[in-house]
């Protein structure tokens, strides 16, 4: 069993580790990533007389590993700043809130006030199908019952209607604040 462990890495091994460094984009963290990548198959080795293509099943594997990485750290940084070890800072203020600031707030409201005069701007069949779909929700599907056209016109006027509020709203210097900023 062991020499089949070492056929594997040989034949895989480098396209696992470039596998790694494309998902990571650093070689610390792809050889990290590759060494749990190697743990899962040395542990899960007995499983590999059943499997028909191993470079698939140890993509596969790879895969799993990084994004289960990836939401630990996501987890972990939720919940805990990056700070010096001589700040003393109790720990409930490194919880993040759930509720917007006031500033937050605000900044919400005026997004969505220049988003609202905005698409008033648009033309009429524009505006509704902007409405319906993002106001009240409705499928394609039901959109195009309610205007009476099929649901490719549907996701043109939809794909325009984007495209010209987007237009009107990068011509507005207010909205320009927000976007850069």
């Amino acid at each position: 069993m062991n020499t089949n462990l070492e056929n594997l890495y040989e034949q895989y091994g480098r396209y696992i580790y470039h596998l790694c460094l494309k998902l990571t984009r650093n070689k610390e963290e792809a050889e990290d990533l590759m060494q749990d990548v190697w743990v899962k198959v040395i542990r899960y080795s007995g499983k590999i007389t059943g499997v028909e293509n191993l470079k698939a099943w140890m993509t596969t594997i790879c895969m799993n590993t990084f994004r289960d990485r990836y939401r630990k750290d996501v987890r972990r940084s939720q919940h805990v700043m990056k700070q010096p070890d001589t700040l003393d800072v109790p720990l409930l203020d490194l919880v993040p809130c759930k509720d917007m600031t006031p500033v937050e707030q605000l900044e919400q409201n005026d997004v969505q006030s220049l988003v609202q005069q905005k698409i008033e701007q648009l033309d009429g069949i524009y505006r509704k199908t902007i409405e319906y779909f993002y106001v009240h929700q409705y499928s394609l599907i039901e959109i195009a019952d309610l205007m009476k056209v099929s649901i490719g016109t549907v996701k043109s006027r939809l794909f325009r209607a984007r495209k010209y509020l987007k237009e009107l709203m990068m011509e507005d210097g207010a909205v320009q604040e927000y976007v850069t900023a």
